[in-house]
């Protein structure tokens, strides 16, 4: 058995370099959804039309989610510290450049390429915490990846508020994560070891499944981002988009299977924890779109509320997670505790989440949102932790960077999947209570003299109130959901925590320990 190297000691060094990689991670997501959030204040400033200017959206995801599968792969060959210092340049240096831009196709370019730096940063944390920490403290690095699902997103709508409310200032969007980046940057330069590169790993890469996978990872979500817009299949682009994309994502699996040296190691997929984790976790992403966005989007479309008005939510849900998630690392680290059981109770939460908002009428507004937002801030770090520590624990940590890429591409897509699947099902349960609205009121109206008069107030009536049905009959199909993947949960093997593994593995076997038999 080939001897695995042993990781840097853990020191405050250590941690601060490890801190600047989250910091970059929290980046990333914030260049996500901020921009996102505020593309009606940008779009405004630089005179787009708002089809053309959701791209800058599309493009930042397509070129993030295409560099998650190779991220490690890079990182280990020029050594961690190197490559995630040279993204991390590259994605500040582009954060300041891009309010200067005033072309639509190039800032689109721009988007493009940031998403490709920042998609480097998740993976990284990830990989860093598997192969960099030790077993005591591992699973605190994990809670810590986790921030990037369940902090990052969250407080995004209130720093877009922030930029262009309080500061009064669109370019703020872009220009609010530089001296984040900065920090990280020299957190990351004065705290990871910088490790020899490898430049002969460059003659054994799958080049041909690169290739494949970047094209084709980027038509998909091409195709599932701007779905819901373009109306799908009657779209000859997305239909192109996602034909194209599948084909090319599949002969790039099957190049990575058949590979002897491959981005991503498909096989460890064999694994219960795995492969079934995995599928939960896509699911578990796009349940957690109904945590902020969808409520935030109600209350926009619906009272007329800003960003401002609604960056309460994001803060409910976001900031305690930045000590719920180490508290279920410390609660998983009890060798009494099942993590499949605190997985299920943070479905259930976000089931109960999902329930008080299916109440949702006309009449809500922020108040009335709290209960469910405060039991998605405890469910989220209960399901997203547990289920990082079952997945992680069937693998050892020299797998790590094939982990952090398997994860990460299958985070990035279920996030794109959850809006897309939101958004459809918006569109679809709005016309249905739309035109059972109109149907019952027009036989009422039919009967009432004189009334023509009072069609307009009608018609603006029945869309508020099918847009309010919608919305409770998200909120119904995803807390089903969620309530369906518990025992898919309670299905995953039981996994001791890591310093339990550590010790039991030290200990002789019985028999020589009853025998006093020496190895």
């Amino acid at each position: 058995m080939s001897s695995q190297p042993a990781a840097p000691r853990f020191n405050l060094r250590l941690a601060s370099g490890l801190l600047g990689v989250l910091l970059a991670a929290i980046m990333a997501g914030l260049n996500n959804r901020v921009p996102g959030l505020a593309l009606a204040d940008v779009q405004g400033a630089l005179g787009f039309a708002r089809d053309d200017a959701s791209w800058l959206n599309t493009a930042y995801a397509a070129g993030e989610l295409a560099a998650m599968p190779f991220a490690m792969w890079f990182a280990i060959t020029f050594s961690l510290r190197s490559f995630h210092l040279a993204m991390l340049a590259a994605a500040v240096c582009l954060s300041a450049l891009m309010p200067l831009v005033q072309d639509l196709h190039l800032l689109i370019s721009l988007r493009a390429v940031q998403g490709l730096c920042s998609g480097t940063f998740i993976p990284m944390l990830m990989g860093a915490a598997l192969g960099l920490l030790p077993p005591s403290v591992r699973l605190h690095g994990l809670a810590l990846y986790a921030l990037t699902a369940t902090f990052s997103p969250n407080v995004a709508l209130w720093l877009a508020a922030l930029c262009v409310d309080r500061l009064e200032d669109w370019r703020w969007v872009y220009w609010h994560v530089i001296p984040i980046g900065l920090l990280a940057m020299g957190l990351v330069a004065w705290g990871l070891p910088q490790k020899p590169a490898v430049p002969t790993r460059l003659r054994e890469g799958d080049w041909l499944g690169m290739a494949l996978g970047i094209p084709g990872l980027a038509l998909l979500v091409i195709g599932l981002d701007q779905g819901v817009r373009l109306d799908w299949f009657r779209s000859p682009l997305v239909v192109a988009s996602l034909l194209l994309g599948t084909v090319l994502t599949v002969l790039f699996l099957v190049s990575e299977l058949r590979h002897p040296a491959p981005f991503v190691r498909l096989q460890i997929l064999e694994r219960r924890n795995l492969w079934l984790g995995f599928t939960v976790f896509v699911l578990l992403l796009m349940i957690s779109t109904t945590a902020v966005v969808l409520p935030a989007n109600f209350l926009g479309a619906l009272q007329g509320f800003r960003l401002a008005q609604t960056s309460a939510l994001g803060l409910v849900v976001g900031l305690p997670q930045l000590l719920l998630g180490s508290c279920v690392a410390l609660l998983l680290y009890q060798r009494w505790i099942d993590a499949r059981h605190v997985f299920a109770a943070g479905l259930a939460c976000i089931a109960a989440a999902c329930w008080l908002g299916s109440g949702i009428t006309s009449e809500w507004m922020v108040a009335q949102l709290v209960r469910a937002e405060v039991l998605y801030a405890a469910g989220l770090p209960m399901a997203i932790v547990s289920l990082l520590f079952l997945a992680t624990s069937a693998v050892q940590p020299v797998e790590g960077a094939y982990v952090a890429g398997i994860v990460n591409t299958l985070r990035a897509l279920g996030s794109v999947l959850g809006g897309a699947v939101i958004g459809q099902l918006l569109v679809v349960r709005t016309r249905f209570h739309n035109e059972m609205l109109l149907d019952q009121a027009g036989h009422t109206l039919a009967r009432l003299p004189s009334a023509g008069s009072g069609l307009p107030a009608l018609a603006e009536t029945v869309a508020r109130e099918a847009s309010v049905l919608a919305a409770a009959d998200v909120y119904r199909v995803f807390g089903l959901l969620a309530l369906l993947l518990i025992p898919v949960v309670l299905k995953l093997q039981c996994m001791a925590p890591p310093a339990v593994r550590a010790r039991d593995a030290a200990l002789p076997p019985a028999h020589e320990a009853a025998t006093g038999a020496n190895p």
